[in-house]
């Protein structure tokens, strides 16, 4: 089992609902994220149901670069390593292009990009220094096309996100570093609760659980949930521009 599990962007949604469900399956956990008294909640929930478990939290805003180093460092000394890392922190927001919405438009790139490149890197310094250790990046279905309107920049970011998780797979294969990129489809989470269309949506119980088993597996790529997704996927991959939708 992989025992020392970290995970950014833990403090509600997705990243929440992991550190659940990894604490209830007997992990170590290392819980990061901008909030900090969210972070504390989680921890005092966590050792509240399960005392034995070793839970160490740290504030971390994932665009300061040299933190995010840092924090990596400092979680992997005080649990004794790191075995496996899940890069989940992002942000949802965009403006559709050439409408006054770039300062969202970057933000979304440098978070759900930029700062998962911070992240990958320094788990994988760790990875390499323990020669061991699974990589885990959160991508999206919406990685396999480029969207209109508000999801432009979003697609673009998890699309860049898709593609520098395969280049370190290939990078690191034949070692006993493994690379997994997931590609959720609609899970209703905080992030998302104001979208008005969420087509096979999933709530949050059932797409953490369909994540977490999907994780120890250990595949290269996955979609999740399975159905429909890996359908959907498919036709998306296939469809015509017009038919995408807004």
């Amino acid at each position: 089992m992989r025992k020392n599990v970290l995970i950014t962007g833990a403090s509600s949604g997705l990243g929440a609902g992991m550190a659940r469900a990894y604490a209830e399956r007997g992990h170590d956990l290392a819980l990061c994220a901008r909030r900090r008294e969210q972070l504390q909640a989680l921890r005092d929930e966590l050792l509240a149901r399960h005392p034995e478990r070793r839970i160490v939290v740290r504030q971390l805003d994932v665009n300061d670069h040299a933190q995010v180093f840092e924090v990596f460092a400092d979680c992997t000394a005080e649990l004794g390593g790191l075995d496996r890392v899940i890069v989940n922190a992002g942000i949802g927001s965009g403006r559709p292009i050439g409408c006054g919405g770039f300062t969202d438009n970057l933000a979304t790139l440098q978070t759900n990009l930029i700062a998962a490149l911070a992240q990958c890197e320094a788990a994988v310094e760790i990875f390499r220094r323990q020669n061991r250790g699974h990589l885990v990046v959160v991508s999206s279905v919406a990685a396999l096309r480029g969207f209109p309107g508000g999801m432009t920049a979003y697609s673009a970011s998890k699309a860049g996100l898709a593609t520098l998780a395969e280049g370190i797979r290939a990078e690191l294969l034949g070692t006993p570093i493994k690379v997994t990129t997931l590609y959720p489809g609609y899970i209703r989470t905080p992030l998302n609760a104001g979208a008005e269309r969420l087509p096979f949506a999933v709530d949050l119980e059932t797409g953490v659980r369909a994540l977490v088993a999907a994780i120890e597996r250990e595949p290269a790529a996955v979609f999740v949930p399975a159905w429909p997704w890996r359908l959907v996927g498919f036709l998306l991959q296939r469809l015509p521009l017009r038919l995408l939708p807004r």
